[in-house]
């Protein structure tokens, strides 16, 4: 008897532990998530128990859901209080801006909040899952697609979102939309003169709109085909819907936060038929007519597949990351732009307990903003970060308590990848005239003097950094007349800025010649 017993038991936990891991860990960390949603995920995965392809596309899908979400958010005054402001109610950006302004006077600073994240895996349906996966499989058939490999496949035609809008079916349409593009390619295996059709189609009627960059919340189709106006994120998942559902791979390339001037930036890629990856704008410019123009610190590309080694994958559980960089779904494909360099900051302040990792910011519209991370050497009181761009000012930060904490002072990194730290020299001083707050054409009046550019009466003021920006002076504008500062640091990174003005302006330094450089 008591034999029988520990067979019986040993086959329980055999069968146990079977039943244990016939899903991998990621798909039941989704299942946990969906909750009761989970009938609606093995439904798929039950679907495709005869393709073993297609079960791997589902599965690739489902193990990666997590996270993804369409997140509701509004515009909010500062006691939280819903403030109803609709962009699209003004015929432009300038009106919009004077409205929005005016109404902060009154209420103080309106800032965008999440309201509801709904969670793909709570939600989803097994038909709109296998509707989406029979049709991106149907579109890898196209004969440009032909060479395109099926881990290129999962990433960069099979998902089913671009970003956090609402879930909708824009396959469907795009597949009905462009059921001409075959009969009209003079290369049926060219996949950028396809994407050229109908990137050619979406800029007819489809457009850049600044209004949206204040709108709370990413567009999706339906929304996209009424207003026909959106920002650059909603132009790339413009794109990436119309091309991907019609077998073309499309990837989604950003930057954080530009290092040369305010706001950032998201557009398109491809791949050529030899694998090459060739840039666009979608629903602006076609493969092969778009170029970027402003400097580049980091370029990441979105990915639908969870990164293993993102930050916020590797990183302690209690360490907190800074914006942008909390998601755990992108790529550092920084290297495909632009020359990089690999550099070691020194750390001059003790650092904080529980903090493993450093970051790079740049300026951008008045702040330092996180952009890259690295891992920190706290024997060697170094900051080992990969991948830059050159020619950038940048900041080595912390970040503690949801605010970022300079480690040392600013610094240059040339095109070597040497650093040149803005020190302050408060023994030998300078005396300058400025003629801007940013990099402008130098114009000369008639006399042959040159002509400053500063709004009349309106006051500046001069900063050096130093441990935080520190005040030099303020002086008020006089029309054309450059704005003249005396005694003050020496080597230092400075900022001149419109007093209570919007910050948009430019950080420069000055070298030893007296010529000015705009960063």
């Amino acid at each position: 008897m008591k034999t029988k017993l520990l067979i019986l038991l040993a086959i329980f936990l055999a069968f146990s532990c079977q039943q244990k891991s016939k899903y991998s860990e990621a798909m039941q960390k989704v299942f946990t998530e969906a909750g009761d949603n989970k009938t609606e995920l093995l439904k798929v995965l039950k679907h495709y128990q005869k393709d073993s392809l297609k079960l791997q596309a589902a599965t690739f899908l489902i193990e990666n859901m997590l996270g993804h979400s369409y997140s509701k958010a509004k515009l909010v005054d500062t006691s939280k209080n819903l403030v109803p402001f609709d962009v699209l109610d003004y015929p432009d950006y300038k009106t919009m801006v004077k409205a929005w302004d005016s109404i902060e006077k009154k209420i103080g600073k309106i800032d965008h909040i999440r309201d509801t994240i709904i969670y793909d895996s709570k939600v989803i349906t097994a038909d709109y899952l296998i509707n989406n996966i029979d049709l991106a499989f149907k579109a890898w058939q196209n004969p440009w697609a032909k060479n395109l490999s099926f881990d290129k496949f999962c990433e960069y035609i099979l998902p089913y979102r671009g970003s956090n809008e609402p879930l909708e079916d824009w396959r469907t349409h795009f597949v009905e939309e462009y059921k001409w593009l075959k009969d009209s390619l003079k290369d049926v295996n060219d996949p950028i003169e396809a994407a050229v059709l109908i990137n050619s189609n979406l800029k007819s009627w489809f457009k850049f709109d600044a209004r949206l960059y204040r709108h709370p919340t990413d567009l999706g189709l339906a929304e996209m085909m009424q207003t026909k106006v959106g920002r650059c994120e909603d132009m790339t998942n413009l794109a990436a819907y119309a091309m991907r559902a019609n077998g073309i791979p499309v990837m989604t390339d950003y930057v954080t936060h530009w290092p040369n001037t305010g706001n950032n930036h998201a557009w398109n890629a491809t791949y050529d038929k030899n694998g090459k990856v060739v840039i666009f704008m979608g629903a602006l410019n076609n493969p092969g007519e778009y170029k970027l123009g402003n400097k580049k610190a980091k370029v990441y590309r979105k990915s639908f597949s969870i990164q293993q080694n993102c930050l916020s994958n590797i990183k302690p559980k209690y360490e907190k990351v800074p914006g942008w960089l909390r998601s755990k779904h992108y790529i550092d494909v920084t290297k495909e732009y632009i020359k990089t360099v690999d550099i070691q900051p020194n750390v001059k302040i003790a650092i904080p307990d529980s903090i493993n990792y450093g970051y790079l910011a740049v300026f951008n519209t008045g702040k330092w903003e996180a952009t890259a991370w690295g891992k920190i050497k706290k024997d060697e009181n170094i900051v080992c970060f990969k991948n830059l761009g050159t020619d950038i000012v940048y900041s080595g930060v912390f970040y503690k308590n949801d605010s970022l904490i300079h480690f040392n002072q600013p610094f240059l990194v040339d095109n070597q990848g040497d650093l040149h730290y803005f020190v302050p020299d408060t023994i030998h001083q300078m005396d300058y005239d400025f003629y801007s707050t940013t990099k402008r054409a130098i114009v000369k009046t008639t006399d042959e003097i040159r002509k400053a550019h500063f709004k009349p009466n309106r006051t500046y003021q001069l900063y050096y950094w130093q441990n935080g920006w520190k005040l030099i002076d303020e002086q008020k504008a006089v029309r054309d007349k450059p704005l003249h500062f005396e005694q003050f640091p020496s080597k230092a990174l400075y900022w001149l800025k419109e007093k209570e003005g919007k910050e948009e302006e430019r950080i420069f330094s000055i070298d030893t010649n007296n010529e000015l450089h705009w960063w």
